[in-house]
């Protein structure tokens, strides 16, 4: 097929905890020097797309703040397009405040004030993910008001190991509440489409190098694009091999060992 452009995952595909995976800035180089257009997808919402490019270029691999899209965006989009003028009470680890203009937020370590939030938004979990505040969220959630996460992703791996994401807290808050969030973040199509969109092509041209194999590889393929699995970050390989049991389960279109094999694959 035609290549009109690569859409990459960050965090497990290009870097862990910031620090490049091996091969990763030379293959996105041989990409550059192929005219082959690039954009990032991410779930990460420790830091601002701007702040992204930055790591990403102290890691050496050469990225622009405006090839990014992060899941903070697209909740700001959301929240904007679906709850107008809302209050929205937010918890995160990390201020992306930057990447969701016009937005009016009230951060979970600044509220004191009584007064019930219109929206809550969910964002990366760490230390602002206390028993307190997910109490409070509950509560609210209970009582009918909505709550949008920027991702249900479970987990994401580090240098020590994994760490347990928004989503794990999610699943026991939908569970117990009786209400359903809304996820903005992979895997849901608003941030593929905002991406192949971006870089003016069509989904069916684009390939998406992940190393989730639901949320980043196959909920890609749902939207025409080809999907890349490679097997850093959080691959796991019993996941797979679980899968590929169901003959009735989308398969990746491709498993490649990391992105610095993703030149070949593409016949470069």
């Amino acid at each position: 097929m035609a290549i009109g452009g690569v859409l990459f995952d960050i965090d497990g595909v290009l870097v862990t905890s910031w620090t490049a995976i091996p091969g990763a800035a030379e293959a996105l180089a041989l990409l550059a020097d192929h005219q082959i257009a690039r954009s990032y997808l991410t779930n990460t919402t420790t830091r601002t797309r701007q702040q992204i490019a930055a790591a990403l270029s102290d890691a050496g691999i050469d990225v622009r703040p405006d090839e990014v899209v992060t899941a903070a965006a697209l909740t700001a989009d959301y929240v904007r397009a679906n709850y107008p003028d809302a209050r929205c009470f937010l918890v995160n680890n990390g201020d992306i405040t930057d990447d969701m203009p016009g937005i009016d937020i009230v951060d979970s370590t600044d509220y004191d004030d009584g007064v019930d939030p219109d929206v809550i938004l969910l964002g990366g979990a760490g230390p602002e993910y206390s028993h307190r505040t997910l109490s409070r969220v509950y509560e609210w959630m209970a009582q009918g008001v909505p709550v949008v996460a920027m991702h249900r992703s479970t987990a994401w791996t580090t240098t020590e190991g994994l760490r347990i994401d928004t989503g794990m807290y999610l699943i026991g808050m939908e569970e117990t509440s009786g209400r359903k969030a809304t996820a903005v973040g992979k895997p849901a199509p608003a941030g593929f489409l905002a991406s192949a969109a971006r870089l003016g092509v069509d989904p069916d041209e684009m390939y998406m190098v992940g190393d989730d194999l639901n949320n980043d590889v196959l909920a890609a393929q749902v939207v025409g694009m080809t999907g890349v699995l490679v097997r850093t970050g959080k691959f796991r390989q019993d996941t797979l091999d679980r899968w590929a049991t169901d003959e009735f389960a989308m398969q990746p279109n491709h498993v490649i060992d990391s992105v610095a094999d993703l030149p070949r694959l593409l016949g470069f």
